[in-house]
């Protein structure tokens, strides 16, 4: 059988990870309510998204869903046993970790590309569009506006000049 997740959501008592997913033999739309047991604020979250991740009750469900997102759940759950809301809980999740392309990652040890590199990939994969997807096009053109004065590269044009 395959479960493709369509939603992965977090409920805060009794402490359960919410997964909707459509059982795609049936494609009926289901809902699977994980209850989170031996948790507590100073729980390791990585750790326990790993450990639910390889239940081999709920592996087959959690499959499509990332080791990231389960992370994030998680930490949304340690916070909200720490006293945070879930407002601030999710605006300190965007501080920790976000992505910003002018950032650069060669600065970064091991663990911290590691996360970054996980997060672009979660991102790139959930954009992809497959040949077999209904919304894929094979030549894509996309005329992008131009708000402003177009800046010139002078090294394109000094390239040009010197091999021709």
């Amino acid at each position: 059988m395959t479960y493709i997740p369509r939603k992965c959501g977090v409920k805060f008592k009794p402490p359960t990870i919410v997964l909707i997913y459509e059982d795609e033999n049936t494609k009926k739309t289901r809902q699977r309510l994980i209850p989170i047991r031996n948790f507590s604020r100073f729980s390791d979250c990585s750790q326990a998204a790993e450990e639910i991740k390889n239940n081999p009750r709920h592996q087959l469900y959690l499959d499509g869903v990332s080791q990231q997102q389960l992370q994030k759940l998680y930490q949304l759950l340690k916070d909200c046993l720490n006293g945070l809301s879930l407002e601030n809980s999710l605006e300190a999740f965007v501080r920790t970790n976000p992505i910003n392309p002018e950032e650069d990652l060669n600065k970064l040890d091991d663990n911290e590309l590691a996360k970054k590199k996980k997060i672009m990939d979660e991102l790139f994969e959930k954009n992809r569009r497959k040949p077999n997807d209904p919304e894929f096009v094979y030549d894509l053109e996309v005329d992008f506006p131009q708000d402003g004065q177009i800046e010139s590269c002078g090294w394109d044009e000094e390239e040009q000049e010197g091999e021709i």
